[in-house]
């Protein structure tokens, strides 16, 4: 099969646009963007013919720019967006799908998926990230409603990987990072969610540690209905700088939500209850800036980790959010997926604003900074990873979970076809 009919070369009209992603504008020979997945079977066996470097593209917010190559091939999957209700509540998603238009699609059903918390995030690279949001403490990461996928491997074969079928494959697409194929689309297990009491408690920043360590306090005993992200944001130009704690409480006692009001001095409150579909925002990097960026997952948050938090805060051009994680996530067993963080208390990223021509020294001492944090964790997450040093891939996987990833890639890419991602190597 030819690929003229989906590909865009340079010179085209819409190249500019195929070639430009959130992190930035690359070079590629030509961006694929096929319709059916036997046109991804083309476009894999095309990229092999003509010895090009390929680069696989779900909604584009990877920071690193793996779903760009210059001088290669993008295979972009924005057109494989279908959003299907099945049978009860299992929902079939197509790959190139953004949570926006997946949100959207399933109010009308009271449906929902637990993932991310970004319109325009593609559906395929964050739930082999794991996925993370707003549902997360209730219905689990993204992986954790996952029942199937169409998988075409390396070598273009179509599979259909599940808890059934191809079993090792399904393990690895739930936290492997990409590393295994290219999923067009999903089966999900949707959750009945309608609407949720959402948005946004202010606090004055004072006694930021404190305030973190009550706010981790509160949320290691809230029900899982409830969850939550604190923001610790800097100030920029004329917004001044400010803590802001993001709340998601999709159950039916709105008086869970008074504990972390009591955590800090209350500026200003926010919260109501809305649809789900209409929770979900955009969220880009300021412009003008280049982000250093790193995560980690802590088993615990604790007064040095506060401590380190507020320090790192203080020295000024730095946002740090904090995630509370638990409640589902601790119950799907660390062997049952690729992604093995289950017993983390929190997430922790942090992004450092530096010019755009900053020097490099000025780039390691902003990661020297957020090291005082990073290395109190356990691991880290793909979905936010800013770097792609050999110990951030280290911290990605545990040992053991790595010595199978890898033993999974030898089966399905032992050419490492699939290389422009956190990479694990067969």
């Amino acid at each position: 099969m030819t690929v003229d009919h989906i590909a865009i070369r340079p010179g085209d009209p819409e190249y500019d646009t195929a070639r430009t992603t959130i992190a930035g504008t690359a070079s590629p020979m030509v961006v694929l963007r096929p319709t059916a997945t036997d046109e991804v079977s083309a476009s894999l066996a095309y990229a092999a013919a003509e010895g090009l470097v390929l680069a696989v593209r779900s909604g584009g917010h990877n920071v690193l720019g793996f779903g760009n190559v210059d001088d290669g091939a993008v295979l972009d999957l924005s057109r494989l967006d279908t959003v299907e209700v099945l049978d009860g509540n299992r929902v079939r998603v197509g790959a190139g799908a953004t949570w926006g238009a997946v949100a959207t699609a399933l109010a009308p059903h009271g449906l929902a998926l637990s993932s991310g918390d970004t319109l325009s995030v593609g559906v395929g690279g964050l739930t082999q990230a794991g996925g993370i949001g707003w549902l997360v403490r209730m219905h689990g990461l993204t992986i954790d409603s996952l029942l199937s996928a169409e998988v075409v491997t390396a070598d273009g074969e179509v599979v259909s990987a599940s808890a059934d079928e191809h079993s090792d494959l399904f393990w690895a697409l739930r936290g492997g990072a990409g590393n295994v194929g290219v999923v067009t689309s999903f089966v999900f297990r949707a959750q009945p969610v309608d609407t949720v009491r959402f948005g946004m408690l202010s606090f004055a920043p004072e006694d930021l540690s404190g305030l973190i360590t009550r706010w981790a306090g509160v949320m290691r005993t809230a029900p899982d209905e409830l969850s939550s992200t604190l923001v610790l944001i800097p100030g920029f130009g004329d917004f001044p700088a400010g803590v802001m704690l993001f709340v998601c409480d999709c159950g039916d006692d709105p008086s869970v939500i008074e504990p972390l009001r009591g955590i800090g001095w209350v500026v200003s409150d926010e919260i109501a209850e809305r649809p789900y579909a209409e929770i979900l925002e955009e969220a880009h990097p300021p412009e003008g800036v280049l982000p250093v960026i790193g995560n980690a997952f802590v088993e615990s948050v604790d007064d040095e980790l506060a401590a380190a938090i507020a320090a790192a805060y203080d020295r000024g051009a730095r946002v740090v959010f904090l995630r509370a994680l638990g409640g589902a996530v601790r119950r799907v067993s660390v062997e049952e997926t690729a992604f093995a963080h289950r017993d983390a208390e929190a997430l922790v990223v942090s992004a450092a604003f530096l010019p755009v021509d900053a020097s490099e020294e000025q780039v390691e001492d902003a990661r020297a900074v957020w090291r005082t944090i990073g290395d109190r964790g356990m691991g880290a997450y793909a979905g936010f990873l800013g770097s792609a040093t050999p110990d951030d891939l280290a911290a990605l996987w545990p040992e053991d979970t790595r010595k199978r990833l890898v033993e999974v890639k030898r089966t399905w890419d032992p050419d490492n076809l699939f290389r422009r991602n956190f990479n694990v190597q067969p």
